[in-house]
């Protein structure tokens, strides 16, 4: 099981598709760095201790699977409503 924060370096793998995350002891806030992956489709982060809100940068991805549940994040999710899957 992982703990502790998210590291940054995952937005440095440019190639990065798929990151699976879920039922670990993460905690902390959501890397806004993801944005930049501009092939990021699927992110799996549910069950977790996440806090925060989720980066307004992941609307910019084309993600198809976005999951976070379980956590205790909160704010607004309305750029989601520009995703197209």
């Amino acid at each position: 099981q992982l703990n502790g924060k998210i590291p940054t370096e995952f937005g440095k793998l440019s190639v990065l598709q798929d990151l699976r995350l879920h039922n670990n002891q993460l905690n902390g806030t959501i890397p806004s760095i993801f944005g930049r992956l501009s092939n990021f489709t699927h992110l799996y982060l549910q069950v977790n201790s996440l806090t925060g809100s989720l980066p307004s940068s992941l609307g910019n991805l084309p993600l198809v699977e976005l999951t976070c549940g379980d956590n205790s994040l909160e704010g607004s999710i309305d750029w989601m409503s520009g995703m197209t899957k």
